[in-house]
């Protein structure tokens, strides 16, 4: 797999953190250090001491800052836009036909992983599922209507999903976050041959972590098609 750098946190439940990814730091250290910086020593180099406070006052002004250092990096995530940059691996790989594999972090869930890796396997779908509700099986074009209804409509976490790709077997969206504007690119495959399967991958362009939010996402749209006729081809 190509590496790729995860310069932040993954932005899925968009926790904030003191200071912004390295990288972000190279791009307007003057900015950030506006924001991150330690409090500048008093004359003679050294720092003042802080007054004694007790546990309250200690609370009352962490949450203040909290709320300050809030509205610093929602700032400059605004000028930023923290969406990263698309993968150049993604899409259909050639050797073997299928959705790339995973990163070794835990922000991504791909149908073409082993069954065995827990933490970034997911099971494909089936449109045309045996002994489904439908009275008669639909056609691959109106599977593909169907998916990309249910992912326009569904917004886990308030991302916004966006269709940027769509060929003849092939979807990508990417999924926004509401403030700082963190992506996650989401790709559905639809795999030559009889079989009615539909492959995909959710993955986070940056960060370590997702707290399962790509899980989460596959699952809610599995929760959505499921109510037009589809299913897992396994439990998950």
């Amino acid at each position: 797999l190509p590496s790729h750098p995860h310069p932040f946190h993954g932005g899925r439940s968009e926790s904030l953190h003191p200071c912004p990814p390295p990288d972000e730091q190279t791009m307007n250290s003057s900015a950030i250090t506006c924001c991150c910086s330690p409090p500048t020593p008093a004359p003679g180099g050294k720092a003042s001491p802080s007054p004694r406070l007790n546990n309250k006052s200690s609370t009352r002004i962490g949450r203040r800052d909290l709320v300050l250092r809030s509205s610093e990096l929602a700032t400059l995530a605004a000028i930023f836009h923290f969406s990263g940059t698309k993968p150049s691996y993604l899409g259909v790989q050639k050797r073997p036909p299928a959705l790339a594999l995973c990163p070794a972090t835990n922000n991504c869930v791909s149908t073409s992983e082993r069954i065995s890796d827990s933490n970034h396997y997911a099971p494909p779908w089936n449109y045309n599922p045996k002994d489904g509700p439908r009275g008669k099986p639909i056609s691959k074009d109106e599977a593909m209507k169907e998916l990309i209804e249910v992912v326009t409509k569904t917004k886990p976490d308030n991302f916004s999903p966006r269709v940027v790709e769509k060929g003849d077997d092939y979807v990508r969206v990417e999924y926004e976050s509401p403030i700082f504007g963190f992506v996650d690119d989401v790709e559905f495959w639809f795999p030559p041959g009889n079989k009615s399967i539909v492959q995909y991958r959710s993955a986070s362009r940056s960060g370590f972590i997702d707290f399962n939010a790509n899980k989460k996402r596959v699952k809610e749209l599995r929760l959505g098609l499921e109510k037009k006729g589809w299913a897992s081809e396994s439990t998950f």
